[in-house]
């Protein structure tokens, strides 16, 4: 019986891709070409990818947001797997990997199911709500993190009873554990893991997928 997660090393990991990774030829490209980007931090692990997708299809998730786009990855993934008639809103700054994200939405077949809001998030997600938009079936967070506590209650809004909420990056590679840190982007991810372990609006679990993957169930 294991009473603790257990911690990966690099010949364990790469086991666990071996025999349970599912990735297309085209997330392969995808992600080797986002390797190269100075930015390539912001890129998911695949195996995140492939989870999120599961998680889409066992919640039959058919309208969705995410916040933070970069080159797309995360993006085919959940919009792949709600269908054709599912969409997904993409809340994104504007940047030169938009181009990427759209040349793989093309080549994957999955325009039709993606809108772009382009601008800062928050604003994006204001917008929704003012226009009425809501009853949304999951929303994943994986954009400024300094913003994180703020993107919870506008999520919340958005999101259906029932309905998911992702937070990526919410062990934040150990930075957690900082008693006082200088990062603003720290001390929001610490604050919004202690706000939701008390959180009676959601059903809580903290996974250690990835570099933190936080899953929410409205009430």
């Amino acid at each position: 019986m294991t009473q603790r997660s257990l911690q990966l090393d690099d010949a364990l990991y790469q086991y666990l891709l071996d025999v349970s990774l599912r990735e297309s030829p085209l997330l392969a490209r995808l992600r080797a070409e986002t390797a190269q980007l100075s930015e390539a931090r912001w890129q998911i692990a695949p195996e995140q990818g492939q989870f999120m997708a599961l998680l889409v299809r066992l919640v039959g998730a058919r309208r969705i947001v995410e916040v933070g786009t970069f080159t797309g990855y995360s993006a085919i993934c959940l919009a792949d797997a709600m269908g054709p008639q599912g969409q997904l809103i993409c809340c994104d700054l504007p940047g030169d990997y938009n181009a990427t994200a759209r040349r793989y939405f093309a080549e994957a077949g999955l325009v039709e199911r993606i809108q772009w809001r382009l601008g800062p998030a928050l604003d994006s997600l204001a917008a929704l709500e003012h226009e009425g938009q809501g009853d949304f079936d999951l929303i994943f967070v994986d954009a400024d993190k300094a913003n994180y506590p703020t993107y919870l209650e506008q999520a919340l809004r958005l999101l259906r009873q029932g309905g998911l909420l992702l937070f990526d990056n919410t062990l934040w590679s150990g930075r957690v554990l900082q008693p006082q840190p200088d990062s603003a982007d720290t001390r929001a991810i610490q604050a919004l893991n202690r706000a939701l372990k008390d959180d009676a609006r959601v059903e809580l679990s903290l996974l250690p997928l990835g570099d933190g993957l936080t899953l929410c169930r409205k009430r």
